[in-house]
């Protein structure tokens, strides 16, 4: 047994070493794609506009990953920088928070009060915090083990980085509310009221101070008499609860308009709370292992990949059928990042 530990680990140490960018570069495509493409919000027909996609939410997962690793903070700072980046890309970039929805009535948006998409605007800071920021960090520290705790960007990169963000995101609320809207969805151009921008920015900052102002994480050897579920059971149960979080985007399109807002609101809060307990409470010891973070990217995945189906219903079949091979290449690259770990630990 011995023996063949040793010869693992000689393997191992001989292959190549990754190049020094390629967690960058993997979390520049893994954010749009995980966000966007595996969902089914971009379509095969409509890949091209991965590349303004990178920018925004590339760029802007690359700078919460250099900042957090820089001021070495935890998946609390994580969460909040992710829910800031939400507030941006809802309030200030899209707007998709506070237009009324396209494709429903402007005069009856369900969970629509003070110019606000309530019942919308839950659900996408939870999906773009969690499916858009944390779970492609979580995926490429996966793939990169040896790069896990280091910043993927120098301080030039991270300013780069920052300036794309800036650039891309210009682009993103030009070609959206511009240009789709009036344009191509025939809705008229939505003008939010200053004071809404401005009580966003101000989110932005409050949430941002707060996560780097957070003590440094204590790494994994803090211990704590709750051990975490075998692999399997906390992936099947973040699939549970990852799986009715996209019923709030249905709702608010108008799947059940004589539903009060306020169940799904507080729906909403409740899985969003059980899932942080959760989080919390099995990361915390060193029995939380990678297969662990594993198990829970895939049920996290499988929940909006299954979910992006209803939003994928209406579309032409060429995507349709996009989206199932796609999705079906990412089961398979999973697969075989499973038996890397696997090897990985035994080694």
């Amino acid at each position: 047994m011995a023996g063949s530990n040793t010869q693992a680990l000689e393997a191992s140490s001989s292959r190549p070493m990754p190049p020094r960018a390629a967690p960058a570069i993997a979390l520049l495509l893994l954010a749009p794609i995980v966000a966007e493409v595996l969902f089914g919000v971009t379509h095969v027909t409509t890949l091209f506009i991965l590349i303004p996609q990178i920018g925004t939410w590339g760029c802007g997962a690359l700078v919460i990953q250099s900042l957090i690793r820089r001021r070495r903070r935890g998946w609390k700072a994580l969460l909040m920088l992710g829910i800031a980046f939400a507030i941006a890309e809802e309030c200030v970039i899209q707007q998709t928070s506070l237009a009324p929805l396209v494709g429903t009535d402007p005069n009856r948006v369900y969970g629509r009060l003070l110019g606000v998409n309530w019942v919308y605007l839950l659900w996408a800071l939870g999906y773009e915090s969690v499916w858009a920021v944390a779970l492609p960090i979580q995926l490429v520290e996966l793939i990169f083990p040896a790069r896990r705790h280091d910043p993927w960007v120098g301080r030039r990169g991270l300013s780069i980085a920052a300036v794309a963000f800036v650039f891309a995101s210009l682009v993103a609320w030009y070609s959206w509310t511009q240009v789709a809207r009036p344009k191509v969805f025939h809705v008229p151009a939505y003008h939010p009221p200053l004071l809404a921008i401005l009580i966003a920015l101000a989110a932005i900052v409050i949430l941002s101070v707060a996560a780097l102002g957070l003590r440094p994480s204590p790494g994994p050897g803090r211990q704590r008499a709750r051990r975490p579920p075998p692999p399997w059971r906390a992936g099947l149960s973040v699939f549970a609860l990852g799986l009715p979080w996209f019923a709030l985007v249905a709702l608010a399109y108008g799947a059940a308009p004589a539903l009060s807002p306020g169940v799904p609101l507080v729906g909403g809060l409740v899985l969003a709370g059980l899932a942080a307990f959760l989080a919390d409470s099995w990361s915390a010891g060193a029995s939380w292992l990678d297969m662990h973070r594993f198990a829970v990217i895939c049920g996290a995945l499988a929940a909006s990949m299954l979910a992006g189906f209803q939003v994928s219903g209406t579309v032409l079949l060429i995507d349709y059928i996009g989206k199932l091979i796609l999705n079906g290449i990412a089961v398979l690259l999973l697969a075989r990042l499973c038996r890397t770990l696997r090897s990985r630990a035994s080694a």
